[in-house]
């Protein structure tokens, strides 16, 4: 009897030592999983399984199924998992688009600059990832967690319910990396970009995790736009522009041309000038204009009401913000009940300052812009 005891103890230690062995990183990467400041929908995770960002670009991931393909068999590892994203089109081919206000600005009465941020879309979870690779920079990013399948009735309140999360790294929407480099995503209706050409093909967030985790100036991450296709899921029914800001104040706006191949175009911040700011509409000079269009933006999210309103208020401090007014820009143009057509109700899921100079996170979660919870890496 004590021989077979010993025999089943061994057999226990032996697979629970080949289950870290295969498993330990996301087993200890869940284990980190948890809600935040006492909101039901707000979740923060560390990072520690380990992640190939070289093996994800050669594979030419350009969809949100193929990413959770990828995802799915890293961490199943031969074992089936199921990860679904909402992220999908209507039977029309059309999906109702988040709808961002992004901007850099520099800080009023001190050296360096703040980059703000609102993500407006449906009501979802948000993930605060941080993330410290082998291979790169260490990072905060935010994620919508119905990218990787939660939503209001479905939470990674249980252990075996976190497993989705791990999807989160591939995943990010804006972000702050140890360098102070900041990015963020903007919806353009019907302009998914597909280019060709490049070396391999990257997905809608799997640029931004590249920036985040490979890169410390605009100009380099410019500069890895040469050698990659972004490629937006056309399964989704949106495109998408993104901004870049590093410490130093360089600041870019990178789109694509719907009518010439989805060629890259680069709007920079002007010379001298202390601030820049995004919605979704299109700011390169071939499609820019003051007037709501549906050809270049998304009018019904009031994309240009939101410019000219946060832009006034830039301009009016003269490019140069304190912390403070950094959040009142961002909840000047905040979004509260707005209903679509298909009857869904939109909010700013959240509001977020980035601070470039100490590499921290600001975030105000779905209006309450009572609560500032803080992250730092």
């Amino acid at each position: 009897m004590k021989k077979t005891i010993k025999w089943i103890l061994a057999i226990l230690i032996v697979l629970c030592a080949l289950v870290a062995a295969i498993w330990g990183g996301e087993i200890s990467t869940l284990t980190t999983v948890k809600q935040v400041g006492g909101n039901k929908y707000l979740y923060s995770m560390e990072y520690k399984a380990p992640y190939d960002l070289d093996d994800l670009v050669s594979k030419d991931i350009d969809s949100n199924a193929k990413r959770l393909e990828y995802v799915v068999a890293r961490i199943g590892k031969g074992i089936p998992i199921k990860m679904k994203s909402s992220q999908v089109a209507d039977e029309n081919g059309e999906t109702a688009t988040m709808n961002c206000t992004s901007f850099q600005a520099a800080k009023a009465g001190g050296e360096g600059f703040w980059y703000g941020r609102n993500y407006d879309y449906f009501k979802n979870p948000t993930m605060v990832t941080i993330s410290r690779p082998r291979k790169g920079y260490s990072s905060i990013a935010v994620s919508d967690m119905s990218h990787f399948g939660y939503g209001l009735e479905k939470l990674p309140e249980k252990f075996m319910a976190r497993l989705n999360c791990l999807a989160a790294i591939y995943a990010p929407v804006d972000g702050i990396n140890e360098k102070g480099l900041c990015t963020s995503i903007m919806a353009l209706p019907k302009q998914a970009a597909r280019q060709e050409g490049g070396s391999h093909a990257v997905g809608t967030t799997v640029i931004m995790r590249l920036w985040l985790d490979r890169c410390a100036t605009v100009d380099e991450a410019l500069g890895m736009l040469d050698s990659l296709d972004v490629r937006h899921d056309a399964a989704v029914g949106s495109g998408y522009h993104y901004m870049v800001a590093d410490a130093q104040g360089g600041c870019a706006v990178v789109e694509f041309d719907k009518d010439d191949g989805w060629k890259t175009m680069i709007v920079r911040k002007g010379e001298g000038e202390k601030s820049m700011l995004v919605t979704n509409h299109l700011l390169s000079e071939k499609y820019y204009t003051t007037e709501p269009d549906p050809a270049v933006g998304n009018p019904h999210s009031r994309s240009w009401w939101r410019y000219e309103t946060a832009g006034s208020y830039l301009q009016e401090h003269g490019g140069m913000l304190t912390f403070e007014q950094a959040q009142e820009c961002l909840a000047m143009v905040h979004w509260k009940d707005l209903v679509w057509e298909n009857g869904m109700v939109e909010d700013t899921q959240y509001s977020n300052v980035y601070d470039q100079s100490e590499c921290t996170l600001a975030l105000r979660n779905w209006n309450d812009y009572e609560t500032t919870v803080r992250f730092a890496l």
